[in-house]
């Protein structure tokens, strides 16, 4: 094999230069790039420190200040030749900056890529928490008002257990639900953003320096300040560099989203089919049939349901990656950038598009009416009617699973059974208020407690979301 040129990071060590093969196999540049902003934001930050502890002088970090602005500038405006060779956005932006400004050669005192990587996605960390969590609230006000609009007409569907009829309850109840998921969601992304909030570099490789870095400055010039502007850095350099419970706390939070986007796309793919037609999708988000001209697919919802499974992936992948690796760095971690991107790209891509879809999802207030007609849906109301009544509630159970049979061996519903046959089952039932019993406007307004699924209650959770999420 013919001699290859040395690398231009660590190629003082050998002989030959890594082969073709090898310097495809380990860049990580394709990936890495889109940390060049928070890259060149930590260079800035370091350049000041090197030069106010006396490793830098004044005109050097101006040269080196003004190299960064240069090269910022290039990969802003898409002009910068990424090159793979130099296997990543570290090397690459401190190449192309020493060559605009030769002091640049200084600017790696003090720092290993280890802990400039590591500085580098707890600043993503923060933005994209930042991020998710505005695109969670953007959900949370569309299913808000989706929620209003089913509660103005007071609208009504069953609610569903093993996926079969079971009680009914507000649609707005129903949206709400996923509201206080995706509140839990975002509570995870802000642990996750405090928890990225310490600046790793001053680690180095993995036991810092003999030089006298001032690591706490360089917290405070990135903006690794707690709520009273107090500098946090990492406590243990090993563990600094080490560490990936960022990336997995991430990816585990990107996960249990994804579970509950999945969820909600799945209720709503059965809600806006012909067998329950309790809601009409806009039709910017639905596609057609290349063979069946009737067809209006949900396929906007049914991608967001596939693409859980490849976020969820993500954070398992990470998991295997991470389980069996000692301290401290190992070339293992190089992989642990990609599943955190897509996490982070697609879940944007999937709340821009329920943000947007949401507000054009429409009620069928019809189709909702008959559906929760079903009386049966009320024999719950029944049991409890017979409790007030002085029954214990296991034997209400029982009575009332008896006229569930015998209205099904009619061939009717339990209000349609004859007053004998009912009074035979239980003397309770002789009351004939128990009729009443499969009003679903009085079954809205029994739920009087916080948390249920009556009419009184679901307004005021609106009310508290309307004021919560500033609407």
């Amino acid at each position: 094999m013919a001699k290859q040129q040395k690398q231009a990071t660590w190629g003082g060590r050998f002989k030959e230069g890594p082969s073709a093969l090898m310097a495809t196999f380990s860049e990580s540049v394709s990936f890495d790039s889109r940390l060049a902003l928070y890259d060149i934001e930590g260079s800035r930050a370091h350049a000041k420190m090197l030069k106010e502890v006396g490793l830098l002088k004044a005109g050097e970090l101006k040269e080196i200040l003004r190299g960064l602005k240069q090269v910022e500038s290039a990969i802003t405006k898409g002009e910068f030749d990424w090159k793979p060779e130099l296997e990543d956005v570290h090397m690459n932006i401190e190449l192309a900056l020493t060559a605009l400004a030769p002091a640049a050669a200084k600017l790696h005192t003090g720092r290993s890529r280890n802990d400039q990587v590591a500085t580098d996605m707890r600043l993503f960390f923060k933005r994209a928490c930042a991020s998710l969590t505005n695109a969670l609230i953007d959900v949370q006000s569309a299913l808000v008002e989706l929620a209003q609009t089913g509660q103005d007409m007071k609208c009504v569907i069953p609610g569903y257990t093993h996926l079969q009829r079971a009680q009914p309850v507000p649609i707005a109840h129903h949206l709400l639900a996923y509201v206080e998921m995706l509140e839990r969601d975002k509570s995870r992304f802000q642990a996750i953003a405090d928890q990225a909030n310490v600046c790793p570099l001053g680690a180095g490789a993995l036991g810092g320096s003999t030089l006298p870095l001032n690591r706490e400055r360089v917290a405070e010039l990135l903006g690794f300040v707690d709520s009273r502007g107090r500098p946090r850095v990492t406590r243990n350099s090993m563990d600094t560099v080490a560490d990936r419970d960022l990336y997995l706390g991430f990816t585990g939070a990107s996960s249990m989203l994804a579970l509950h986007l999945s969820r909600f796309a799945e209720d709503l793919i059965l809600w806006c089919s012909r067998e329950f037609e309790f809601i009409t999708l806009p039709d910017t988000f639905t596609t057609g049939s290349s063979l069946m001209p009737q067809k209006k697919n949900p396929d906007a919802l049914e991608l967001i349901r596939g693409k859980s499974g490849r976020v969820i992936g993500n954070h398992h992948a990470l998991e295997v990656m991470v389980k069996g690796l000692p301290l401290t760095y190992n070339r293992d971690l190089q992989e642990d950038k990609p599943p955190v991107f897509d996490s982070c790209d697609q879940l944007e891509l999937c709340l821009a598009v329920l943000s947007e879809m949401i507000p054009g999802i429409g009620i069928n207030a019809v189709a909702c009416a008959k559906a929760v007609g079903d009386p049966h849906l009320l024999a719950t109301d029944l049991a409890d009617w017979l409790v007030m009544e002085g029954v214990p509630f296991r034997e209400a159970h029982h009575v009332v699973g008896t006229l569930v049979g015998l209205a099904e061996d009619q061939g009717c519903f339990i209000p349609d059974l004859e007053d004998a046959a009912v009074a035979a089952v239980h003397p309770a039932m002789i009351n004939p208020d128990w009729r009443k019993v499969f009003e679903v406007t009085r079954a809205m307004a029994e739920r009087q407690g916080t948390g249920m699924a009556g009419f009184r209650p679901v307004k005021k959770e609106l009310n508290h979301w309307r004021r919560s999420l500033g609407m």
